[in-house]
């Protein structure tokens, strides 16, 4: 009895550091940011108080549902795109690349555009998507359009195309490592009992990647729902998401408002997650 509580007394102290880590950096910020967005403010200053105004306009402002609408649209487009682009490249890399070198140098490959930071990656875009752009230019000298394409940047279509391009890696690796641990055999055994590559794909494959799939989500839904420089830069101004309506509060120094916001924000977030979560015991299946 005593080694099981001494036993236990050691893991207490053991997790202590990562606790206390948490709590400073973790959930005390976030307790701080909760009891903010129930203060009060002015052009001035904020006033320590308990009020529900915040909470209040927020929920019933036309403004803030469009821009949960659209985060939301975002999110979505970007997890398919993702989720489709990163599956067959994941598929690509584990089945049809035999070599384990070539499959490092083809992984390598993948992660360059990570050696330079997103805004760099972002602003790439825009001599390849303006009115004067190179495609637009090249479109125009075939003859293909008339005028240039108004909608390649500062568009919707611009923030999910920088969107894809900065995080389909994060959909790629969790799901190319469940498909580098798929027993061979098993596939072998589906091909053997006259099985196509469509029902290998979708009997075998895609319920084994399952985790991987749901890791991927939690990362894109995370990312899209919390970014605010991709909609700023990508869309030029004209196009907003919740994380630049909170960004906008902080500009203009009403941070209850914008505390309010980023409560909203986390809960709608972990909603997802929790959502996400309940489809597949990730635990069991790593």
């Amino acid at each position: 009895m005593q080694s099981v509580r001494t036993t236990e007394n050691n893991s207490y102290w053991q997790a202590a550091p990562l606790v206390s880590v948490l709590m400073a950096f973790l959930v005390f910020p976030i307790l701080v940011i909760v009891v903010v967005s129930f203060w009060d403010y002015n052009e001035f200053s904020i006033i320590p108080d308990f009020i529900l105004e915040n909470y209040q306009y927020l929920l019933t402002s036309h403004v803030t549902w469009q821009a949960y609408l659209q985060t939301l649209k975002y999110a979505f487009i970007t997890w398919l795109l993702t989720l489709t682009i990163g599956f067959f490249v994941a598929y690509y890399l584990a089945f049809f690349v035999k070599s384990n070198n070539m499959q490092t140098i083809l992984f390598l490959v993948c992660t360059i555009p990570f050696l330079t930071s997103n805004i760099i990656r972002m602003i790439s875009w825009i001599p390849l998507l303006g009115r004067n752009g190179l495609i637009n230019s090249g479109l125009q000298s075939a003859g293909i359009v008339d005028a240039p394409l108004e909608w390649l940047l500062y568009s919707d279509f611009a923030i999910v195309l920088a969107y894809v391009h900065l995080y389909t890696m994060f959909m790629v690796v969790p799901i190319f490592n469940c498909m580098m641990r798929i027993d061979r055999s098993q596939i072998e055994a589906a091909i053997d009992a006259g099985s196509n590559s469509v029902r290998i794909l979708t009997d075998i494959i895609i319920p084994l990647c399952k985790s991987g799939i749901i890791i991927g989500s939690i990362f894109i839904f995370t990312l899209v729902m919390g970014d605010f420089i991709t909609v700023k830069v990508m869309g030029g101004g004209i196009k907003a998401n919740i994380a630049i309506l909170i960004y906008n509060e902080i500009s203009l120094l009403q941070y209850p408002a914008a505390a309010a916001g980023a409560v909203v924000l986390l809960v709608t977030v972990i909603t997802m997650l929790v959502i996400l979560l309940r489809l597949v015991d990730i635990r069991k299946e790593v």
